[in-house]
């Protein structure tokens, strides 16, 4: 059985606790091997790099784009991956090797970058092709960092490791990214040695581009199918769960068996990602189940997801949401009737490339949630120039999901548990699939709202 294992990077930051209880644990010496693991850069790396990814902090990215001093950025960045380095030398990460490979990885990068400025001071060129390339350069080096790291630290266990760089800074080959991540995976007997990748690939058509911040869930979903592997693990800091126990409380926090790819599906739209939506697919087309696993309980067996899943019960497996959308509602008295009137509306969506959480109408109203952010500033304003009437409102949304709940009672119960704790419920969807009940509400509401659903639909005391 050959697997392959994604590690983020809250646990890579932890990998002493990834050492004992992920790569060794239990397991024999001849159990050791057959196991491919794609590695995330250290927590806050990639935030480093080119900006955070909740905050806006500019990163070098962010100051290369404005034309900033990102030489000194790069230089500033070096010094705390050299920091990083010092705190695994007691788990026998020889520090000499690990500081020469990212001194190298950055200068080199550096250097890159200097000849990218020049090139945009001259004026010849497409400034934004150049800017998605220097962003691509800067998102690999955080994965060729903890790779090395990695492969190094077990090699000096005594375990046989080997590493995969797939960033492509040594080659200028131009290779699509499935082409890359095949021909570095020829030859290779994973029965014989540890496979660390990097979370990053270079790829003609960029992987930045395509797939930004959910570009290493990308490359280990694209090396499961490659190498045909038996089943594709992501460990994280925390279960799969009936609802975030920050928020219900620990002993509240149902960790879920069983669920499928719809359900993952549901919870990448509203930013609660399982695993990325677009690098699901593939695996759910080449019929490969998704483990996800909590890296601090290992003996667990996790949340399998799979195709063709469905809970042999009815039930809500999920009560999930966000607190960071707005509502937008567009109301017009000329709707009624009018064929084709939404077209208009998504065509200004789409002008932005906003995607669209909920949509919900009436005879003449339409209205969409979509996330709380700067790009959803110009859109309202352009609706706002555009239709009759335009309200905007920051709300929250909770919603209730399984594999099995097309069943009379379960909207009711939801919309009860709501009601009994005083949530007004400011707008509903579900589609005819019935895998998902969204609730939209009061943002001051959100946790209350997701307390009395878990309780009422999940918890059993």
């Amino acid at each position: 059985m050959v697997t392959v294992e994604k590690i983020g990077g809250t646990s890579m930051s932890a990998f002493q606790d990834v050492l004992q209880n992920i790569i060794v644990g239990k397991r024999n010496p001849d159990e050791m091997y057959s196991r491919i693991f794609v590695v995330s850069a250290y927590n806050n790396v990639t935030n480093w790099l080119l900006e955070h990814k909740k905050t806006g902090e500019p990163g070098v990215y962010v100051k290369f784009l404005n034309k900033g001093d990102y030489k000194t950025s790069l230089d500033e960045l070096l010094k705390k991956l050299l920091e990083l380095n010092r705190v695994y030398a007691n788990i026998k990460l020889d520090i000499g090797l690990a500081d020469e490979f990212i001194k190298s990885r950055i200068e080199r990068a550096k250097n890159y970058l200097s000849s990218m400025a020049q090139v945009l001071a001259s004026g010849y060129v497409d400034n934004q092709n150049i800017y998605l390339a220097a962003r691509e350069i800067l998102s690999s080096i955080g994965e060729a960092h903890s790779a090395f790291n990695s492969v190094n630290i077990l090699n000096n266990h005594g375990i046989h490791a080997t590493l995969v760089d797939l960033c492509g800074f040594d080659d200028s080959e131009p290779l699509t990214i499935d082409e890359r991540i095949h021909k570095e995976f020829q030859g290779i007997d994973f029965s014989k040695t540890i496979v660390v990748a990097t979370g990053y690939t270079k790829g003609t058509e960029g992987i930045m581009r395509q797939f930004d911040r959910g570009y290493s869930e990308v490359t280990f979903c694209k090396i499961a199918v490659d190498i045909k592997a038996d089943e594709a693990i992501i460990h994280k800091e925390f279960h799969l769960s009936s609802a975030d126990p920050k928020v219900v409380g620990i002993e509240k926090s149902i960790p879920v068996g069983h669920t499928n790819f719809l359900v993952a599906d549901q919870l990448a739209d509203i930013g609660m990602e399982a695993i990325h939506p677009k690098a699901a697919k593939p695996l759910e087309m080449a019929n490969i189940n998704i483990r996800i696993k909590n890296t601090f309980e290992p003996e667990h067996p996790g949340t399998l997801i799979s195709k063709d899943y469905v809970s042999p019960e009815s039930k809500i497996e999920i009560v999930s949401g966000t607190d960071k959308v707005i509502a937008i509602e567009v109301h017009d008295p000329m709707m009624v009737g009018e064929s084709g009137f939404d077209l208009g509306l998504m065509q200004v969506y789409k002008k932005y490339d906003i995607s669209y959480i909920l949509k919900a109408t009436n005879a003449n109203c339409i209205t969409c949630i979509i996330w709380d952010n700067k790009k959803g500033q110009a859109l309202i304003e352009e609706l706002k120039t555009s239709f009759f009437e335009v309200v905007v409102k920051p709300v929250a949304m909770v919603c209730a999901m399984g594999t099995n709940i097309a069943k009379p009672g379960f909207l009711y119960k939801a919309a009860k548990a709501l009601s009994d704790n005083n949530v007004n419920i400011v707008c509903f969807s579900q589609s005819m699939r019935q895998v998902n009940m969204q609730f939209v509400i009061n943002r001051e509401n959100y946790h209350k709202a997701i307390i009395a659903l878990n309780d009422a639909l999940c918890y059993k005391q």
